[in-house]
């Protein structure tokens, strides 16, 4: 598959250019791209009613976390069409309850293995190939990693690289970022999509997008850690992987601009079974354990997103995904049915337009599988309280981020958990959160 693109990538790169030529800008289009952005979020979680609790588990006492991350955003582009994007990247982290006690962790700034001593590493690494194939222009302003251009309404676009998997899938408008938005893990992307990742949450490999006119269709291969929640990737990209295929609508509803879009993923990886592992464990005083029940297989998800533009600058979402539930988790979240509804809305409406305020209501679940394995005592990598009085766990979560100055943005956020880690013995928690986000 590699091959074949960069074969039709040389063949259509001369053409490409004419295209391209023929519908720039009169104005010299820039060639470089340096911005940059830095993120406090503050976090403090209220003691929560506990009568047990597992090595697993989100502690009872009160507890304050926080993350600090810097990221630059350098891009080239030697030609039309053509962009190269490289973004180093620090964070240092102290998570509350060592990230683990939630479906949905409550920063989505936190990384596994987040220390708190701070980590310099490269996040990106990509090149962004765009073909125009016809079609009315389109105008794209500059942002991180984005220049400033006019593409065609038809055109193919290949990103190849060091990436963030949701970079290119699931780019919800508004719950997306948690430098900007919503804190909430399963408010970042669809929360029982676990999309290839490192520890880090990011990954290699490869995409192709294909827009003619309202609609996208988007193909991408990735790859997966060596081991579950690792932090070393398997860079055998035919032995193990992780397949995505998303297709997108953008309609108008009385001039409102909105989307569909649907997404499907397969994983295939080395990872645990919960029955086999609560199989292995039978007859015995142990609890189950995933290491006696990896072998290769398939994990298969869907998602479904509907986001829809508002008056006033605002806009609703609602999220739903699914996956087969019969494995552990590999890269993202301990989730694996999830429904996600909010709204968000610029300051337009009381003359504050760098202002934005949002709230959202999550529902998250496990499969059946899952339940049995955790009610055995049987550990995830992010949850497990010894036992477990099964529930959904269900979020709220409500923002609102103030433009201090320009580039500088204060946030204050607050989350409801009730039935944290799906176990209604324990919880509600309540969170409350500040966020400093600068932005150049």
């Amino acid at each position: 598959m590699v091959a074949l693109t960069l074969a039709v990538l040389s063949l259509s790169l001369a053409r490409a250019a004419e295209n391209d030529e023929a519908t720039a800008p009169e104005t010299q289009p820039d060639r470089l791209l340096v911005g940059a952005q830095s993120t406090y979020i503050w976090q403090r979680k209220s003691a929560l009613y506990s009568p047990y609790e597992g090595a697993n588990s989100l502690r009872p006492e009160a507890e304050t976390g926080y993350t600090l991350s810097a990221t630059l955003f350098l891009g080239a582009r030697p030609w039309q069409g053509t962009e190269v994007f490289v973004n180093p990247e620090v964070i240092q982290a102290v998570n509350i309850s060592d990230l683990h006690g939630l479906g949905g962790m409550s920063n989505s700034e936190n990384q596994k293995g987040g220390k708190q001593i701070p980590t310099v590493y490269l996040a990106r690494a990509f090149v962004r190939q765009t073909l125009s194939l016809g079609g009315s222009d389109i105008v794209v302003d500059a942002g991180q990693n984005q220049f400033a251009s006019v593409v065609r309404s038809r055109r193919l676009v290949f990103t190849v690289g060091n990436m963030a998997l949701i970079d290119v899938f699931d780019t919800n408008h508004y719950a997306h970022d948690g430098r900007t938005q919503f804190f909430n893990w399963a408010l970042l992307s669809h929360g029982a999509y676990d999309f290839a990742a490192d520890t880090r949450g990011y990954t290699w490999g490869i995409a192709g997008e294909y827009y003619n006119d309202d609609w996208v269709f988007r193909l991408g291969r990735y790859l997966v850690p060596k081991e579950s929640n690792g932090m070393s990737l398997d860079f055998n990209l035919f032995g193990h992987y992780g397949d995505n295929l998303e297709v997108a609508h953008t309609h108008r509803l009385r001039r409102l601009e909105g989307e569909v879009r649907a997404l499907a993923f397969r994983n295939h990886e080395r990872m645990g079974a919960f029955a086999d592992a609560v199989a292995s464990a039978a007859g015995s005083s142990t609890p189950p354990d995933m290491a006696t029940a990896r072998r290769n297989q398939n994990k298969y998800g869907v998602g479904l997103a509907i986001e829809q533009a508002l008056p006033y600058d605002g806009g609703v979402f609602v999220h739903g995904s699914w996956n087969d539930g019969r494995t552990e988790t590999y890269s993202f979240a301990e989730i694996e049915r999830s429904l996600a509804v909010g709204v968000t809305m610029k300051g337009t409406l009381w003359r504050r337009p760098g202002d934005s305020v949002g709230t959202a209501w999550v529902m998250n679940a496990l499969s059946k599988e899952h339940q049995i394995y955790l009610a055995q005592g049987g550990l995830g990598f992010l949850i497990g309280d010894g036992r477990i009085n099964y529930r959904p766990e269900q979020l709220f979560e409500a923002y609102y981020s103030f433009q201090a100055f320009p580039g500088m943005w204060l946030s204050f956020d607050y989350q409801r958990v009730a039935n944290p880690a799906y176990n209604a013995d324990r919880g509600p928690v309540s969170l409350y959160g500040v966020r400093v986000h600068l932005e150049k």
